[in-house]
């Protein structure tokens, strides 16, 4: 009796640990165009009900959480900004990890900047220790110049993102490093999903374990494979990029797949 009533304590105390926070994606997952998708609504919801910790997690640096929050909200779902992170708050927090100079040159916009400002670092093209390239409608001969001779002296180069289109077909920040790369024969170290250091800093950030958080995601060569990497168990929804057709692809699974987050029966 006493062996059945330790497997039964022991099978309790797994059930309580598998998937007790979720890191999740946000375009292709919960809004898609500015509208939310399809169970969308519900499905966070519940989370907030359920007091299950969270956080949208998204590659895209150019808004802040002030900004992505406002977002949702005029689509119709009210999340407060700490349950943001986006890759210009890692690419700050990895930056401030390193401990090799406070000074950037930065490519990108303000969320960025701001981002930066946050950990302690000043903006500057003066003898920078990092070159930072991020997304912008900015991007100009000038600063792929300037780049390119900070990094040729010295400084290292860095990339918020490696996705090289958003959503609507736009350059992404892939694109944006690609003429630097080209010129300094020099690949940026990209923060950014599938980088499993974006998905330790956003668990370190709701205080979760890879164990016990599962990643929700669209996109199987950001999203899943960053969470597979980071040890979590993994949610595709069919609602934005990835395809059921396009899995013969890929040589990795997702642990689950469903048509979009409403259709998640359990975590």
């Amino acid at each position: 009796m006493k062996k059945k009533q330790d497997v039964q304590e022991f099978h309790d105390e797994v059930v309580d640990r598998v998937n007790s926070a979720v890191l999740c994606d946000m375009d292709g997952v919960i809004i898609w165009d500015n509208k939310l998708i399809e169970g969308a609504k519900g499905f966070v919801e519940g989370l907030i009900t359920d007091n299950v910790p969270f956080l949208f997690i998204t590659n895209y640096p150019s808004l802040t959480p002030a900004d992505l929050s406002h977002r949702l909200k005029k689509a119709g779902l009210d999340i407060a900004p700490e349950h943001f992170y986006t890759s210009a708050m890692a690419t700050a927090t990895f930056l401030k990890s390193q401990s090799a100079g406070d000074k950037v040159f930065v490519v990108g916009e303000g969320a960025l900047t701001h981002a930066l400002y946050e950990q302690g670092f000043t903006i500057t093209d003066q003898d920078p220790d990092f070159v930072v390239i991020g997304e912008t409608r900015s991007y100009n001969f000038e600063s792929i110049e300037k780049s390119i001779k900070l990094i040729k002296k010295g400084a290292r180069f860095i990339a918020t993102n490696p996705d090289v289109s958003g959503p609507s077909g736009f350059p992404s920040c892939g694109a944006l490093t690609a003429p630097i790369e080209k010129v300094t024969g020099k690949k940026p170290f990209y923060v950014g999903k599938p980088n499993p250091y974006m998905m330790r800093a956003a668990l370190r950030r709701i205080g979760g374990h890879s164990e016990s958080t599962v990643m929700i995601g669209d996109n199987m060569d950001t999203d899943i494979i960053a969470g597979i990497q980071a040890g979590m168990d993994t949610i595709l929804v069919l609602s934005g990029v990835t395809g059921i057709d396009d899995l013969e692809s890929y040589p990795y699974r997702p642990g689950r797949i469903v048509a979009n987050v409403g259709k998640i029966d359990s975590l």
